[in-house]
């Protein structure tokens, strides 16, 4: 090895060496013994002990300190700012993304109790249908009777020996009639509420936030 490469492995050496541990003491007291720098910022030093990594900002730290680490109080300020800046920037984000979750939240609650509301619409729709059509197959077997008693008469095909006065008798449904007609209006009605209320819950759009 040549003499001139002998100072340059030396300083190599010492670059590569590990950080040498020192104690520091900030102005209210308090020590970091065996701390080792970690790394170095404008407003701070970040230093390691068996307790852990530690934060000491230069203004707790004695003017020899700083001088060591070149503190620089508008660099300090700056760089202040700009951790104030960024804080508040990811404050606005955190807020926007919780808005948004709001509304999204919202809104799918909104479509939920929409469905809910169209479903219940539906299965009441399809009730009145299901009443409907009972009704008119009961009013249809009443007045088939009714027509079946009128021809016999019209034509005397009443049972041999049966009085006359059984001549236009059917059952005892056919009283009820009437009652089963009015029955039967006011559940078209409800289906045509029913329906028009249906349609309209399915044509209504979901807003965000209502």
């Amino acid at each position: 090895m040549k003499y001139w490469q002998i100072p340059l492995v030396i300083l190599a050496a010492l670059s590569a060496s590990p950080a040498l541990a020192d104690d520091f003491k900030t102005n209210s007291g308090k020590e970091y013994k065996n701390a080792t720098v970690a790394q170095v910022e404008a407003d701070g030093i970040v230093v390691k002990t068996k307790a852990g990594i530690s934060k000491l900002y230069f203004t707790e730290l004695p003017e020899d300190v700083q001088k060591r680490y070149h503190y620089d109080t508008e660099k300090a300020a700056a760089a202040q700012a700009a951790a104030v800046q960024q804080t508040q920037e990811i404050n606005r984000q955190a807020g926007e993304l919780d808005k948004q979750q709001k509304e999204r939240q919202q809104q799918q609650g909104a479509q939920a109790a929409r469905q809910q509301n169209v479903q219940a619409l539906v299965n009441a729709y399809q009730g009145l249908v299901q009443q409907e059509e009972d009704l008119l197959a009961e009013i249809g077997r009443i007045k088939n009777a009714q027509e079946n008693a009128r021809r016999k008469w019209y034509t005397g095909s009443w049972g041999q020996g049966e009085p006359q006065s059984r001549q236009y008798q059917t059952d005892s449904a056919e009283a009820n009639l009437p009652l089963l007609e009015g029955r039967l209006q006011n559940v078209r009605d409800e289906k045509q509420r029913v329906r028009e209320e249906l349609e309209r819950a399915q044509r209504q759009p979901v807003e965000a936030g209502r």
